[in-house]
């Protein structure tokens, strides 16, 4: 993959791949992006598997919500007044995203997750951690990968049911492009399809193994033809046809 120069002369479309390309070795550094043998919820045997649990520390998960922000306001605009994100990996990125916010673009948006379990007492009893949900809320959805779409069917109508809002879109950390529960399309594109509100990714898989495949990163190379025919055979069985 060409490297680009930080200039003056570059356009959108080639700082966003230089920002693609610093978070695909930001997630490797991390030892949030790992590949083996993972047998993942689904039952699939996959090469691959993230971990969004993995950023632990106060700096990592200073520049995972500076990613995300960037990611954010790329795709959709500063039009919006709350990152909600779906407990439990849900709740500190939507933390980290909205300080992001603030320092990179000036923008105060609030943050809102829900509760596994509803709190019965207390002056903040209810289904929601955060900001309240209000009526006219513009509301991004923010969480690390989505596989099967689970935790929207769970989420989308809590907030919906909690006031009058609007979904903007949904971000999350990687595309896995794989097929999602319907057997035909991914599991973000049956979001979309499924609750009318357009699905993103900061990076997708096509993008990681383009960026890492023979190539160095933290001093070895992650992505070797091995491991390549892997992800390849994992694809011919569970990737999205005509991607």
């Amino acid at each position: 993959m060409k490297q680009h120069r930080r200039t003056a002369g570059l356009n959108k479309e080639d700082i966003m791949e230089q920002y693609k390309q610093e978070f695909i070795d930001f997630m490797i550094a991390s030892d949030v992006l790992k590949f083996g043998d993972f047998t993942l919820k689904s039952g699939r045997k996959s090469p691959f598997f993230m971990n969004a649990g993995a950023y632990v520390t106060g700096t990592q998960l200073a520049r995972l919500g500076e990613y995300y922000a960037k990611a954010i306001h790329e795709t959709y605009g500063d039009d919006f007044d709350v990152l909600f994100g779906p407990a439990y990996k849900g709740i500190p990125i939507s933390v980290v995203t909205a300080v992001a916010y603030a320092k990179l673009y000036g923008k105060e948006v609030r943050y809102c997750s829900d509760r596994k379990e509803e709190k019965d007492h207390g002056a903040d009893k209810g289904g929601f951690l955060g900001s309240k949900l209000k009526d006219g809320d513009r509301v991004i959805m923010i969480e690390d990968v989505t596989t099967s779409g689970k935790s929207m069917e769970e989420t989308v109508p809590k907030v919906r049911g909690a006031a009058d809002v609007t979904i903007v879109g949904l971000m999350v950390s990687l595309n896995r492009m794989e097929v999602g529960l319907g057997g035909k399309v991914s599991a973000l594109e049956e979001i979309k399809e499924r609750y009318g509100f357009p699905t993103s990714a900061i990076v997708s898989m096509a993008d990681v193994v383009e960026h890492l495949y023979n190539k160095e990163c933290e001093g070895k190379v992650v992505i070797d033809d091995a491991l390549k025919a892997a992800i390849d055979k994992y694809y011919a069985e569970y990737g999205v046809k005509n991607a």
